[in-house]
């Protein structure tokens, strides 16, 4: 990748990095996460080009969006000690915005990889046209659970009723992401401020890579079918930054 000539330049770069389009709530804790994440990759000694390479597939921001979802889903106090999640109940996994779920490009490959060998077999479109066909149709768990990306992950419910409200495409209160979602997605935005001029930090529809997958689509082609125009990010974050005032 070009335009870039040292950790240290790039240090630099990221310490004044725009935040444009970045809302306020998310700033904050962002930035200095994005800054740690490149001063540890620094300290490890690890080449330029590997971590550019990390940034722009948005491992970085996966790192960091784990690392901030542990202890929210440790917290005695928080949502997910009270979630009435359970296995099969699965309406968390209608995919029924626009894009499917805004996920990066190691997150598209993992769940490529997990799904391909299930092509031409049943999957969670059998059980309703726009579930995600990662699930199972007669079990509804999830068979790339591994590899789910940060968008399920942070996934949590107290209100099952309230999903099934979601799922078919009426907002219902008792259901969201944890605020790590949030904040990775913020990264991901900054780390795309950051490598501008450099290369393009890409994002994919989760429902499009996985029906790609299930299909038998190489994973170049689903890739192809599933990357997002550069407006996708800046929607998404807006829509969590708007979760996060209300």
């Amino acid at each position: 990748m070009k335009g870039m000539k040292s950790l240290a330049d790039l240090q630099t770069k990221a310490a004044k990095v725009s935040t444009k389009g970045v809302p306020p709530a998310l700033r904050d804790p962002a930035r200095p996460a994005l800054l740690a994440w490149i001063n540890t990759a620094v300290q490890h000694a690890m080449p330029l080009n590997e971590v550019l390479r990390r940034l722009r597939d948005g491992e970085a921001a996966e790192a960091i969006g784990r690392t901030a979802i542990a202890p929210q889903l440790a917290d005695p106090n928080g949502p997910a000690a009270r979630a009435a999640c359970a296995p099969g109940c699965a309406f968390c996994c209608i995919l029924s915005g626009d894009d499917g779920g805004t996920i990066t490009q190691i997150e598209a490959r993992r769940m490529h990889q997990a799904l391909a060998p299930l092509e031409g077999q049943l999957d969670g479109r059998a059980w309703m046209p726009k579930a995600c066909p990662s699930l199972d149709p007669e079990t509804r768990l999830c068979r790339a659970y591994d590899a789910r990306p940060m968008i399920c992950r942070s996934y949590m419910s107290s209100n099952v009723a309230a999903c099934e409200v979601i799922a078919g495409g009426t907002p219902a209160e008792g259901a969201g992401v944890l605020g790590a979602q949030a904040l990775y997605l913020a990264v991901l935005m900054l780390t795309r401020n950051l490598l501008k001029g450099i290369t393009r930090v890409p994002t994919y529809s989760l429902s499009r890579i996985a029906v790609g997958a299930i299909d038998g689509e190489s994973l170049e082609d689903a890739l192809t079918a599933a990357k997002h125009g550069p407006r996708e990010l800046d929607e998404e974050v807006a829509r969590q930054a708007a979760v996060i005032k209300r």
